[in-house]
């Protein structure tokens, strides 16, 4: 590590010049404005207290809580299963399930919630069935339920992915020495295993949490206005960005926010969980009685089901002639791909100059920060590395107020308000996804040795060529991870276009999508452009794991 050079120094201060432009002042607009009496811009608490008083926010308030913990319990229900299933037993198909588990991800919520509705809804699906053979309908996607039900089914992945990790990671001796104890079957897994995988637990859960409490989409599809994602995004849109309500709730977003990261983090605090070995010890995975994996398979694929039926509705509205009142499409069609690409495609286009764009500006800084923080002793270099990944607590409807209030005022020569620009999108999409790309740069960065670089510049190399010819090259794969990540999730990205896009010819993928799905006649159109979108993102998301995959064995080859 060394000591700052002028470059560093301006680098330095050039990120710190954005991150400040980009993220700290629109979130503390919103905090000024929220804190701020209307009129005479003194300090007051009255805002506060005006949204206390009113029965709507309140009642916005616990339902958001309530979807939020609701979403958490069902999409354990989802992954607890699941991860132990294929973690403690020998099970055939298990890494197909786990990466079946994984595809939710790459569909945004809110377009699942169409899907589920023709599934799941009063005259969906499984509904007509039910009162066909039974006489009877039950209310999944009814009110609160509905967005209980999407969300769990979209999130359940962060917690699988988590749990599944904890579990692997393990010592089996541990669980070994309680079998001998006689402690065995779910008594084992409550006292034992579950208790040192909670680690893994908590921070899915916590994931799950913070991304339902947030979102503001899926509510509003399933015609739920009365939570505090789409009361903050209503007050803005219909009554304007003078409104302080809106920057109230803003602000308790961004609360409740760290609240669930903290308390996720305190949870842990002061228990070990340490084990002696990662995932060694005594027990190899344990085979199955035949009566187990009637019941296991049985589990496996009944979840599988449930969380994959989102595809499933959208590839038949995609290709449906018409879809009401029936348990299947009436007809099916490709009228609906050729009016996206016929009349549409400009949606596809813009995402990919926006996505591209943010996610080379994420890599950028990401490449940077991780560089100025681990290989050079810069006075305050950590808190690049904190401002940045202070985003992940920043809901996106949050970001797009912030810059609504900050950029709008702001006038270009010809009078166009810099917040209507296109680019201002990108730079949201950029901020919202800098924390995915700067992890994922920061450990390529820690896995290249320090002596190679020295060795460089004790041949004569400057520190410019030693980063351009040795350590760039080596981050490559890490570098190329977090691009096609930041690409694969702004592609999708709504809560902040949502507030940002003035005109179509601007909106990107995502908000195409929200505006199809507002009406039954867009819905076959929105399904085929959905298709579209979650084909995206998967070729994003397999081509991040090739990326990773080729990376770690050229590292492995060249020990």
């Amino acid at each position: 590590m060394t000591s700052a050079t002028p470059g560093q120094l301006a680098l330095a201060l050039g990120i710190a010049v954005f991150l400040a432009l980009f993220l700290i002042i629109p979130v503390a607009t919103v905090i000024y404005v929220a804190f701020t009496e209307k009129g005479t811009n003194t300090f007051t608490l009255v805002n506060f207290l005006d949204f206390a008083r009113t029965d709507l926010f309140i009642r916005s308030f616990w339902n958001s809580v309530y979807v939020s913990a609701m979403s958490v319990v069902v999409a354990s229900v989802f992954a607890l299963p699941l991860a132990y299933i294929t973690t403690r037993f020998e099970f055939r198909g298990a890494m197909i399930i786990q990466t079946l588990g994984f595809l939710p991800l790459i569909m945004p919520p809110f377009v699942g919630a169409v899907a589920m509705l023709l599934l799941f809804g009063r005259n969906g699906t499984v509904n007509l069935l039910l009162n066909d053979w039974f006489g009877f309908r039950i209310p999944f996607m009814e009110g609160l339920n509905g967005v209980i039900f999407v969300q769990a089914v979209h999130y359940f992945p962060f917690i699988l992915i988590n749990l599944s990790a904890a579990l692997r990671n393990i010592d089996r001796a541990m669980e070994e020495a309680a079998q001998n104890l006689g402690c065995s079957g779910f008594r084992l897994f409550r006292r034992i295993v579950f208790p040192l995988a909670m680690p893994g637990y908590v921070a899915g859960a916590s994931l799950v949490f913070v991304k339902v409490f947030d979102d503001l989409a899926t509510p509003l599809l399933l015609n739920v206005k009365d939570m505090l994602a789409p009361q903050a995004y209503l007050r803005v849109t219909s009554i304007g960005i003078a409104d302080p309500m809106g920057y109230v709730i803003a602000v308790v977003l961004i609360a409740m926010s760290i609240l669930a990261m903290w308390v996720s983090s305190r949870a842990m605090r002061g228990k070990d969980y340490a084990t002696v070995q990662r995932g060694g010890g005594g027990l190899a995975k344990r085979r199955m009685r035949p009566w187990e994996s009637v019941l296991a398979y049985a589990a496996v694929l009944l979840i599988l089901l449930l969380v994959l039926a989102p595809h499933i509705g959208l590839l038949l509205l995609s290709f449906a002639t018409v879809w009401s009142f029936s348990p299947l499409p009436d007809g099916f069609t490709l009228a609906h791909y050729g009016r996206v690409f016929g009349e549409s495609f400009l949606y596809v286009k813009n995402t990919l100059i926006y996505a591209t764009l943010a996610g080379l500006v994420d890599v950028v800084l990401g490449t940077a920060i991780a560089y100025l923080v681990l290989r050079t002793r810069l006075v305050g270099r950590q808190w690049l590395d904190w401002a940045a990944t202070a985003a992940l607590a920043i809901p996106g409807v949050v970001l797009g107020i912030g810059y609504l209030r900050t950029f709008y005022g702001v006038q270009l020569p010809d009078g166009t308000p810099l917040a209507t620009l296109w680019i201002v999108i990108v730079l949201a999409l950029a901020i919202r996804r800098l924390p995915y790309a700067l992890r994922a740069c920061y450990a390529a960065l820690q896995q290249i040795s320090v002596s190679l670089e020295e060795a460089a510049e004790n041949l004569g190399a400057t520190k410019m060529r030693t980063v351009r010819r040795i350590v760039l090259p080596l981050m490559a794969g890490g570098i190329l991870a977090g691009f096609v990540t930041s690409f694969a999730t702004a592609a999708v990205e709504l809560s902040a276009t949502l507030m940002l896009v003035q005109s179509n010819a601007d909106a990107p993928l995502a908000y195409g999508l929200y505006v199809f799905m507002q009406s039954a006649a867009g819905r076959g159109p929105g399904a085929a452009l959905g298709v579209i979108a979650v084909l995206l993102v998967a070729l994003c998301t397999f081509a991040s794991h090739l990326i990773i995959e080729k990376s770690q064995k050229a590292k492995g080859a060249g020990r």
